[in-house]
């Protein structure tokens, strides 16, 4: 009988309190609840880890030892469990030589592609290049018409220096007896002596023919004797006519083949004679010399050195010193430090000014002048020499002066040889932070060799084709067999189905603007995990448990159908999908949901509510349902802010897909900037307003995208960009440590009595150093046991059973509390422990208001989420007192936050506003953006379709909006009808 659940019986994973759960397979799941309910423990951390464990241990122990092996969760037991696959947020590859492309399988059927129908090009003549067997340049030459006079020669020696009297002599032994020099027959014998300091071409004459219906035979015999001695080129010279003259205009491909007029021309423009026909056995241009090894798959590889554009190593870029991080400040002079590197010499170096005083003198300009007010020309010369003209610099070295009349290298040019000539890794650290990613020069991004480059089909060649968005290279593929032969389509048949297959799936998924060689670093986490999805559904498989984490992140509410619909096509191959969402759709589209709670953390970790859509909006104690069925809801605001009448201008924004985009935030309200999946939003906030606003307030070394000015940065201070990156990397960090609480914890206890009898310093309190840590340990509380096929064991340490601190540390105690029982409460907790100590109260306090009072203090960072991480990041920027002139800048601040916690975050920013503070907020969070003052709507696609202004104002006012998207999904909250589209 087959099974029809998956069956989980106590498990107690982090804080699940032995939660029982039956869960009916090949449905689609949804797990939602608050944040920190227990969600992903159940999810990813009991179901996906056993099933994964439970296949990998069916393997034998030489694969197991390749593979990342899984703990066992606390469980008692679970039934029905199918091979686990997980597809989480966090999954995408950080090396920038993985792109869309790589990552879908995209391009390893592209290069297949491109080595089986893709025709080399010559880069002399443009034209295709080919190679040929002896038997096809028989053939060839049997065409012409009978009679015909030929030679058949041997080039030899090809534009080359020498005399070349040892080679002559050795072709005469060899039997050769006639050869054509500089275009001059001679007899062997008779050849002049050459003069070595120019160039030659020399062909040695194999055969003098004339077209018969028998000479096949000798012809060929002739044939192999020139390819063997030209290293696979041969010349047929018409003896009486040209080429053109015999030749109807056949339709084939390659060199010589056919006497099209337009390609004589080309071949006559690059140096061949009329009366030539030029054959090769190997992929070669006859003129350049270019030559194409054996067109394989791996020649199309930017990872493989077969592949790889030599100079950048295939990443398409390299790192190059910018101008714009070598002078920060246009409106410093010379004197004052504009040219940074050189004024945070260490130790600052006198040398440096006496260069730029010299030139200065040189080139009649002033230290004194604000380098934006300097000549274009002077700029140059600064910062890249003089291009080899001497100049006269002036040194002073000590009571001596003296002169050197030498060229200048310009700034860049001695940041550029200090970096190859150092061997401190501290100084390529310190001058690495002037350089920025550029193209590469030689390949111009394209990551590929030349010889790759060459080979084309429709015109194309390979990295042309991937700088095309989804949704175009869906259309080239779909109509490339109108542009292929009967035998190329034959060929490609196969290989066009499955990238046209793996495109549509993209296409699907919301992610038509992607470019196929965007770099995976640079994608989010929704865009990954959705790429990752549409690769599941490529492979096709059924019966398999698929685990998600909020794959609607950064999705826009129109293109949330799409994702459902491909949520569901995975599900009707055969295949449980377990979703771990907050989103409304997503949970009303669910067959079963589960609503975890009724709290966070502690208080959570059990299951309020299971069943269908209607068993759960009929459930009382179900937050879920409550918001679902409208009876708790997050009010629209009575009034919009409208600032303090000041604002904050972007002119003509011009990063990525952007199309000169002005647009102003008012100063003094909470903003969102919303629009479709690629439409622009992280390029105009991100790359460009936090990029140029970091530069100008906070002094910040970042290259900000193109845009002409920003205008309205007088009335800030500062600017503060919270994302969702970790807050450390190591399990050594965790909230109090990144909040700056743990020292305020360490000092607390440093200064008790027990303390300061034993004289305990702060650094007493450490786990991070030598001195009161556990030492068997580390300060890490468990102890690693390597295990040969199986994973790793963590093990309690023995010394310290977790605690980290040695017994003489864990003696000192506050209200009966070790060090190691404060780093073990909940924020929570530790906000009613410390209630008399202000300086860690009030930063718990802001940790427990942004929604994380179920975290312990000393939670890793590495087990938090991004949401996590990132209201981490905006507790420790709220606990720092305020200035009232601050721009807080958030992407997609409701990640992974259920409606009660959005919420909570939304009364935490509108009183960061109402202290005068701006608050610009990149989101899709339709209850997020109704409370906004100010609303930007980017679009009104995305990618190249994208990049404008759709809509601006209040959110009425995008309401009323036809253009906007979101305006159309908006206007039902708002009570407003909805704008038919345009």
């Amino acid at each position: 009988m087959s099974l029809t659940q998956i069956s989980v019986r106590g498990a107690r994973e982090h804080n699940l309190k032995g939660v029982d759960v039956d869960l009916p397979r090949d449905s689609l799941i949804v797990i939602t609840g608050l944040s920190g309910s227990g969600k992903s423990s159940l999810a990813f951390d009991t179901i996906y880890a056993e099933g994964q464990r439970r296949y990998v241990e069916s393997l034998s122990a030489y694969a197991r030892q390749f593979l990342e092996m899984m703990q066992k969760p606390d469980v008692e037991h679970i039934e029905g469990l199918s091979p686990a696959i997980s597809i989480e947020q966090k999954t995408t590859s950080r090396n920038p030589r993985s792109t869309v492309a790589t990552v879908t399988e995209i391009y390893d059927y592209m290069r297949l592609l491109w080595a089986r129908v893709g025709i080399p090009h010559s880069p002399a003549t443009g034209l295709p290049i080919s190679a040929q067997t002896v038997s096809q340049m028989v053939d060839r030459v049997m065409q012409l018409p009978e009679g015909t006079r030929f030679y058949l020669l041997a080039p030899v020696v090809r534009g080359r220096k020498g005399e070349y009297r040892k080679e002559l002599a050795e072709w005469q032994k060899a039997g050769f007896t006639r050869v054509r020099i500089d275009g001059e027959l001679y007899a062997i014998e008779d050849a002049p002596a050459l003069d070595k300091k120019y160039k030659h071409d020399i062909e040695v004459v194999v055969d003098r023919l004339a077209v018969t219906p028998d000479m096949s035979t000798r012809l060929a015999d002739s044939f192999e004797q020139a390819l063997k001695l030209a290293d696979g080129l041969a010349y047929v010279d018409l003896a009486d006519t040209t080429v053109a003259a015999l030749l109807p205009s056949p339709s084939g491909e390659g060199p010589g083949v056919g006497a099209i007029p337009k390609r004589e021309a080309t071949l006559k423009g690059a140096g061949i004679p009329e009366n030539r026909i030029v054959f090769s056995e190997k992929f070669a241009c006859p003129v350049s010399g270019f030559t194409i090894p054996e067109i394989e798959p791996r020649l199309f590889s930017f990872n493989a050195p077969q592949g790889a554009c030599p100079a950048c190593d295939g990443l398409g870029e390299r790192q190059e010193f910018d101008p714009e991080l070598v002078v920060p400040n246009e409106a410093l002079s010379l004197k004052k430090g504009a040219v940074v590197p050189w004024a945070k010499s260490n130790p600052p170096s006198p040398y440096y000014m006496q260069v730029l005083g010299s030139l200065a003198k040189e080139f009649g300009f002033s230290l004194e002048t604000p380098w934006q007010d300097l000549a274009p020309e002077v700029k140059i010369i600064i910062l890249h020499g003089t291009a080899g003209k001497p100049v006269t610099l002036r040194f002073v070295d000590g009571k001596k002066s003296y002169e050197v009349r030498k060229p200048f290298e310009g700034v860049i040019g001695n940041l550029n040889r200090r970096l190859l000539q150092t061997e401190s890794a501290w100084m390529r650290e310190e001058l690495s932070k002037y350089q920025t990613a550029m193209p590469c020069e030689t390949c111009h991004g394209a990551r590929l060799k030349p010889e790759a480059r060459a080979v084309k089909i429709a015109g194309e060649d390979i990295s042309v084709s991937t700088r095309r968005s989804v949704v175009d290279a869906l259309r080239f593929f779909q109509t490339l067999p109108d542009h292929l032969n009967d035998q190329q389509n034959q060929i490609a048949k196969a290989i066009l189905k499955e990238i046209v297959e793996r495109l549509g799936f993209l296409n699907n998924v919301g992610l038509d603007y992607l470019n196929l060689d965007r770099t995976s670093g640079t994608l989010s986490g929704g865009e990954s995990q959705r790429i990752r999805l549409a690769s599941q559904i490529g492979s096709g498989l059924s019966g398999v448990l698929y685990v998600l984490d909020e794959p609607s992140i950064g999705l826009h509410q129109r293109d949330n159908d799409r994702l459902l619909i491909t949520l569901k096509r995975l599900r009707d191959l055969g295949n449980t999908v377990i979703v771990v969402e907050h989103d409304e759709d997503a949970i009303r589209t669910a067959d079963y949901i589960v609503d975890m709670g009724p709290g966070a953390g502690v208080h959570g970790g059990t299951i309020v509510a299971q069943g269908s859509l209607n068993e759960l909006l009929a459930h009382k104690d179900s937050l879920t349902a409550d918001y679902l069925n409208g009876t708790r809801r997050i009010e629209v605001p009575t009034r919009r802010r409208k600032g303090t009448g000041k604002k904050l201008t972007v002119h003509n924004a011009r990063a990525n897909n952007l199309q000169n985009v002005t647009a102003s935030i008012p100063l003094g309200t909470f903003t969102c900037i919303t629009g479709v999946s690629g439409s622009g939003k992280s390029s105009f906030t991100i790359d460009t307003l936090y990029a140029a606003s970091a530069r100008a307030l906070n002094g910040a070394r970042i290259v900000a995208g193109p845009h002409d000015r920003i205008t309205g940065l007088e009335h800030c201070d500062k600017v503060i960009d919270i994302d969702q990156s970790p807050i450390g990397r190591t399990p050594r960090s965790n909230p109090a440590t990144y909040t700056g609480a743990f020292t305020n914890i360490r000092d607390w206890f440093a200064g008790l009595p027990e303390a300061q009898a034993r004289g305990y310093k702060p650094g007493r309190f450490s786990f991070n150093v030598k001195g009161g840590r556990c030492e068997a340990c580390q300060g890490d509380g468990v102890l690693k046991i390597e295990m040969h096929f199986l994973p790793d064991v963590y093990v309690t340490c023995d010394v310290c059973h977790g605690a980290r601190y040695n017994r003489e540390t864990l003696e000192v105690k506050f209200k009966g509390h070790s060090i190691a029982d404060v780093l073990d409460m909940t924020v929570e907790d530790a906000v009613e422990f410390f209630k008399a100590v202000p300086p860690i109260r009030d930063k718990m306090a802001m940790l427990a208001e942004v929604g994380l009072g179920y975290v312990k203090v000393g939670q890793q960072a590495t087990t938090l989420s991004g949401g996590e991480a990132q209201r981490v990041k905006l507790a420790k920027e709220l606990s720092r007192r305020a200035t009232g002139q601050t721009l807080y800048i958030l992407d997609e601040p409701t990640t992974g936050l259920h409606f009660e916690d959005v919420r909570k975050l939304l009364e935490v920013l509108h009183a960061l506003v109402e202290q005068g503070n701006s608050v610009v907020v990149i989101e899709h969070n339709l209850d997020v953006i109704k409370t906004a003052d100010w609303i930007i709507d980017m679009g009104p696609e995305g990618g190249v379709k994208g990049g404008e202004v759709v809509a601006e104002g209040t959110p009425e006012k995008v309401a009323k909006n036809a253009r906007s998207f979101t305006g159309r999904y908006l206007a039902p909250l708002l009570g407003l009808e909805a704008v038919a589209a345009e």
